[in-house]
């Protein structure tokens, strides 16, 4: 009974997933704005706004809910960092009104399928494994962050609970890193 809950509640996310993906125009842009502890925008805090692109399955052969899941974790998870002023889907259109914009460019490089079953009988094998190349570039092709990143479920949990744990090892992983200063906004016409 509990796995087909489980299934159930799988399947259920995954068609939610695909429609958010395939129907983005119907549902409002999510940003995440950053404030600070007296409620007004921080300057300070977060400078950069970003964009994440769609993951780039490579040469990899890995299911659309993966791909899916990986791009909707790293927004999720993206958004909690609280080191972007916002955090715009690939396509958005106020992206293009942004100077302070950065691109979050991600590309599978290796994806071990594993089993839920193998994992809960023997804890030993069983493992999802993936591996991805992730770029943060300004809007015109430079590099300002490189990385390799992994992310795994390794015993209980589903195999898309892998795309959660590499999510947040992007995120840990731009928190981390200095950031350079963003290009300073053109002066508003008019303005003296």
């Amino acid at each position: 009974m509990k796995t087909n809950r489980r299934v159930s509640s799988v399947l259920l996310a995954v068609v939610i997933v695909i429609m958010a993906v395939t129907h983005p125009l119907q549902m409002p842009a999510q940003t995440a704005a950053v404030k600070s502890s007296d409620g007004r925008n921080s300057s300070t805090a977060a400078r950069w706004s970003l964009q994440v692109d769609r993951v780039n399955p490579g040469d990899v052969n890995l299911a659309s809910s993966f791909q899916i899941a990986i791009y909707e974790n790293l927004v999720n998870e993206l958004s909690k960092t609280k080191r972007f002023k916002q955090v715009l889907r690939d396509g958005d259109r106020s992206a293009s009104d942004t100077s302070d914009l950065l691109i979050l460019k991600t590309a599978v490089q290796k994806y071990t399928p594993g089993s839920e079953t193998r994992r809960a009988v023997t804890t030993v094998s069983g493992a999802t494994k993936l591996t991805v190349h992730s770029q943060l570039c300004t809007p015109d092709g430079q590099i300002v962050l490189e990385r390799r990143v992994d992310g795994n479920v390794r015993f209980l949990g589903s195999n898309l609970r892998a795309t959660q744990n590499l999510a947040r090892n992007v995120a840990k992983a731009i928190k981390q890193s200095a950031l350079p200063e963003p290009p300073l906004p053109p002066p508003a016409q008019g303005a003296q």
